[in-house]
């Protein structure tokens, strides 16, 4: 009677008159001090929480208390990470890695940190760590509920502050201190112009050592720190085995159309991220309703807000807009005081704070955490030390929280105000709204460089600085243009004459490219259509490439066999395809780095995958690349690479290539961190998958693999389609499910759905959200 009580009571504070649930829903009640009023959260048949609160404080709350649910050990673990506090529960193993992290945590003015996100967000971020903490307060009381991972490890969750959620800025996205110093090496190696084999530059420019900095002084190794810093945690009591970075593209694909263009006379926003694979899901879907708000999609689930998604109104979508936030600093260092480094006509004192960290079964150990005016010491020798400045340690970088500014605009006007600000990640925004309106923002934090670009290290003596910050004003936007459409996929964007060089590594425009192709058509595009062109594998490489082969001639046996299959292939990179596994093979493992040690055998080794675009260009014209006789250079690399490519698929798949798949190869598995110190028959409870996997990191359902085992690193883990202002006709997917308990349903239970290209609806009225609910979850004072 009490419980009947209880629910009645919650239907008529919140809202009645709903529809009933097809079968009755589990109910759980959670009384939570400092909560104003009754929150019912229902979540649905997918695991999306929906809170329906009447308080904006309670909302908010609610999000921290059901994300600690769904996903402890996932925030706890990125709390730890990110604070460097890890061997404080793991032990002396951790102390290096907690160490490099705390030299890139945010340690500026609190009171500018806050104010960077907007009056809301010291609030929204107190409110959502409160829910966390009552979570935690529910496992003290409920000790068998505390995930296992907890259980296997020994510790407890940790409980949150406010500030753990703006003071953590190495788990986002940034750029490009890698690129510098891989330019660095080539340009000793083979001379700075060689770099632009690997990655070409837009707008295209010379490569100029700042200063005249010789770039072989910058050691292969000095990204030591900064990649122990950012890298995920290992289990196995060794170091995280890195992916090299051309197996990875931590890309994203979004789009928006106008009304004129669309099947039902709405707008239609669809966005697919993409990062690296994990399980459970970098992603969290979550809605949040509440007089003065009602906000629904994605974030990072140890975050407040949404990030993408739609309030009602607008609705957004983001990909990665690659501007330059890093830059390197060579230092000379005092030969009488290794201590100090010359700075203009003197000499500065390296700064150096001191830090206990704990250590789980140990005393704790004193770190040293060295600094100059530009950022943290990663590496010192040969009279040199180096120092990374990255616009991470300003106010207002923390990935993605601002995101708690603009879920609440309500037109486009607002929309980029929000944006002018935007701190990290560097993004491109697209945008639509109710009205018919769309639009295209891009925004991110991107310094103003006094005599340098960027390019290479620079030196550190105070010729070289950062003189400010370009604004939202400083950047091109879009608003309801011609064409009928916006798009982006990391390309190059910027329009021509663009007077402020903020970035010249863009992405590769292969799938920006597949995607206008498609809205180019002369249709009115539906949400199916948006669905099937997030799922679209057809390669422009694979395409041009085979227009090439049409003229090369066979010369062996192997080579024919090749080149008779590939010949008026379709260039969909099908998981059941034989011949997207020849191709893929082809590429990846024989043509690329055949074709860098042609043309630039010196730097051959520095450039495993050279820029796809210089193939292609040396394949259709090998003049340009191949000197005396080039027709006949292309075509025995060629077909000695295909041979070679054929020659492996046998040993790989069979010598019957009717029997050959893509998929049988490239395969994605959801692995959880843990999963590498697991037995197998463990591992099968812990990950999801391998799945048969097609694409490749140039299709727009974007696939980058390793090329050692062809595992997936990274895609689109996410999905969304919104025919805008009709929200109950929302699609989403997120994978492998909304929950990191293992013994939920939730945990698993989209996987499926996402190998075979499906999706689930978003639900957002109140009427559809309870028709679907699979549980109820109530929160009192």
């Amino acid at each position: 009677m009490r419980r009947f009580l209880l629910v009645a009571l919650v239907l008529v504070s919140v809202g009645a008159g709903l529809t009933p649930a097809t079968a009755a829903p589990a109910l759980d009640v959670h009384r939570i001090p400092g909560v104003r009023g009754p929150v019912r959260v229902v979540t649905d048949t997918w695991g999306v929480p929906h809170v329906f609160a009447t308080h904006q404080d309670d909302a908010f709350l609610a999000q921290g208390f059901l994300a600690a649910r769904d996903r402890l050990f996932q925030i706890d673990l990125w709390r730890r990470r990110g604070l460097g506090q890890l061997a404080e529960v793991l032990g002396p193993d951790y102390v290096e890695q907690d160490r490099a992290t705390r030299l890139f945590l945010y340690r500026g003015d609190l009171d500018r940190e806050w104010a960077a996100y907007g009056e809301r967000a010291r609030g929204i971020a107190t409110r959502f760590t409160q829910g966390i903490n009552a979570y935690l307060d529910h496992l003290a009381r409920t000790p068998a509920a505390l995930p296992e991972e907890f259980r296997r490890l020994g510790y407890r969750p940790a409980r949150w502050s406010p500030e753990d959620v703006v003071r953590i800025r190495s788990h986002g996205l940034t750029g490009n201190l890698t690129d510098e110093v891989t330019r660095a090496r080539i340009a000793c190696a083979a001379g700075a112009e060689t770099d632009k084999l690997r990655q070409r530059l837009q707008p295209d420019r010379p490569i100029q050592s700042p200063g005249g900095l010789d770039p072989c002084v910058v050691p292969a190794d000095v990204l030591k720190v900064f990649t122990l810093a950012t890298q995920q945690v290992s289990f196995t009591g060794g170091a995280v085995v890195a992916t090299p970075k051309e197996d990875v593209s931590e890309g994203s694909n979004n789009w928006a159309i106008a009304p004129s263009r669309t099947g039902t006379g709405r707008a239609q926003l669809a966005n697919d991220p993409h990062r690296a694979y994990a399980a459970p899901s970098l992603r969290y879907l979550s809605h949040l309703s509440a007089p003065g708000l009602n906000v629904i999609g994605a974030n990072e689930p140890a975050l407040p807000g949404v990030s993408i998604g739609h309030n009602g109104r607008i609705a957004f979508g983001l990909t990665i807009f690659r501007m330059d936030q890093e830059d390197l600093y060579v230092y000379q260092l005092d030969p009488a005081n290794p201590g100090r480094y010359r700075y203009r006509d003197g000499w500065e004192p390296i700064k150096v704070l001191r830090e206990k960290i704990a250590v789980a079964g140990a005393e704790p150990v004193e770190v040293e955490l060295p600094f100059t005016r530009h950022g943290p010491v990663l590496a010192s020798g040969n009279g040199h030390a180096f120092a990374v400045r990255s616009a991470w340690l300003e106010p207002g970088m923390a990935p993605y929280f601002g995101s708690v500014r603009y879920m609440y605009e309500q037109d486009f006007a607002g929309f980029k105000a929000a944006m002018r600000n935007w701190g990290a990640p560097t993004e491109n925004q697209v945008y639509a709204d109710t009205s018919g309106n769309i639009g295209w923002v891009p925004g991110g934090l991107s310094p103003k460089r006094s005599g340098y670009d960027g390019l290479l290290p620079a030196p550190g003596d105070g010729r070289f600085e950062w003189t400010g910050f370009h604004t939202g004003d400083d950047l091109p936007h879009a608003y309801n243009p011609e064409r009928g459409y916006v798009a982006t996929a990391n390309q190059y964007n910027l329009p021509p004459g663009f007077p402020h060089p903020i970035g010249f590594e863009w992405g590769l425009p292969y799938r920006h490219d597949r995607i206008t192709e498609v809205l180019n058509a002369d249709k009115r595009f539906t949400v199916a259509d948006a669905q099937r062109l997030q799922n679209d594998q057809l390669s422009i490489p694979a395409r041009e490439l085979t227009k090439v082969l049409a003229t090369v001639p066979a010369a062996d046996p192997l080579s024919g066999k090749a080149l008779t299959l590939l010949r008026g292939w379709d260039a969909v990179l099908a998981a059941e395809s034989a011949r997207a596994a020849l191709f893929e093979v082809w590429l990846s493992r024989h043509l690329n780095s055949a074709f860098t040690q042609a043309v630039a055998p010196a730097a051959a080794p520095l450039i495993p995958v050279p820029d796809t675009r210089n193939l292609l260009e040396a394949m259709a014209r090998p003049e340009k690349w191949f000197g005396a006789d080039p027709v006949a250079k292309r075509d025995k690399l060629v077909t000695s690479t295909l041979a070679a490519a054929w020659r492996e698929l046998e040993n790989l798949l069979g010598p019957d290539p009717a029997a050959w798949r893509w998929g049988r190869l490239q395969h994605t598995l959801f692995q959880h961190p843990l999963s590498p110190a697991l037995s197998p028959a463990e591992r099968a409870r812990f990950d999801v998958g391998p799945f048969p996997r097609g694409g490749s990191k140039d299709t727009v359902n974007q696939s980058s693999y390793r090329r050692t085992d062809f595992r997936q690193t990274s895609g689109a883990s996410f999905r969304m389609v919104l025919d805008v202002g009709n929200w109950d006709a929302a699609r989403a997917i997120n994978t492998p499910g909304q929950s990191g308990v293992q013994a939920n349903r939730h945990y698993r239970d989209l996987a499926g759905k996402w190998r075979d290209g499906e999706y689930f609806p978003l639900l957002y009225s109140r009427a559809a959200v309870e028709r679907h609910a699979d549980r109820i979850t109530l929160l009192l004072p």
